[in-house]
């Protein structure tokens, strides 16, 4: 382990009473950079990233984050070195105003999650926080609306704002653009972009115009396996991806240059 990767796993394995979901997995992700895990459906994907935030346990192999073996710890402790999952199952409150979805948040960080009887102050200390947040991924202007009025892509970007509450150091972010328009994805796209400055970023993501253009490497996991690993080009052209993504997908693999 060497401190240039800030997440690392060894021989990762997960098995389900004698069907291996994860088989020997060995990646390294370097800090700063964003890394895409993309694979067919059933390649492992999902448990890999259950495996990374502790919501399973491994069979065998270890995770370590900054040098440091995490493979035993539970998940609050693995979300307080930093280490946070955002995406897929959506984590705001429908009924909540945006800006209270990231007060909430804020105030999980601060361990106050429970206090409601908050002085005035306090909490407008809160706003100025969340506000910030809310410029961050261009959602500002919703800041009083109900969480449930947003349309689909600015839902993504409130839930990209409640986990940046989290100060998180590596994001996994789990198909961040999953069942959006065209012009949802471009706009989700530039916000991981954005929030990747000075952090480090891990993303299973099945859009690959979006792996192509933001991803500074990309590993590829088939039948739990990682089968190839490297930038888009070099990954694209692989028979052995090619194979794997079969038809249309191997089609949109190519085609995504």
């Amino acid at each position: 382990m060497t401190m240039d990767y800030v997440l690392e796993t060894k021989d990762l394995t997960r098995e389900f009473k004698g069907f291996v979901a994860v088989n020997g997995v060995s990646l390294r992700v370097q800090a700063g950079s964003i890394h895409a895990l993309i694979g067919p459906n059933g390649a492992g994907k999902t448990t890999f990233f259950n495996l990374l935030t502790k919501f399973l346990a491994p069979s065998s192999g270890t995770i370590y984050y900054r040098g440091t073996d995490i493979t035993r710890e539970g998940p609050a402790q693995t979300a307080r070195r930093g280490l946070v999952r955002s995406f897929q199952i959506s984590s705001i409150f429908p009924h909540m105003s945006v800006l209270e979805n990231v007060r909430v948040a804020l105030q999980r960080k601060r361990g106050d999650s429970f206090r409601f009887w908050r002085s005035e102050r306090a909490l407008a200390g809160l706003d100025r926080r969340a506000m910030e947040l809310l410029h961050s991924v261009d959602i500002g202007e919703f800041a009083q609306a109900k969480a449930v009025d947003l349309p689909y892509g600015r839902k993504r970007a409130l839930e990209l704002a409640t986990t940046l509450a989290l100060e998180p150091d590596v994001m996994l972010l789990d198909e961040p653009t999953q069942g959006m328009g065209h012009e949802d994805v471009s706009r989700v796209t530039e916000l991981i972009r954005k929030v990747a400055v000075n952090r480090t970023i891990l993303m299973v993501e099945h859009n690959m115009s979006v792996v192509a253009s933001i991803a500074d490497r990309i590993s590829v996991l088939q039948r739990g396996v990682i089968i190839a690993e490297g930038p888009y080009a070099e990954v694209s052209r692989n028979p052995q991806v090619v194979e794997a993504y079969m038809g249309s997908s191997a089609e949109a693999l190519a085609g995504s240059h």
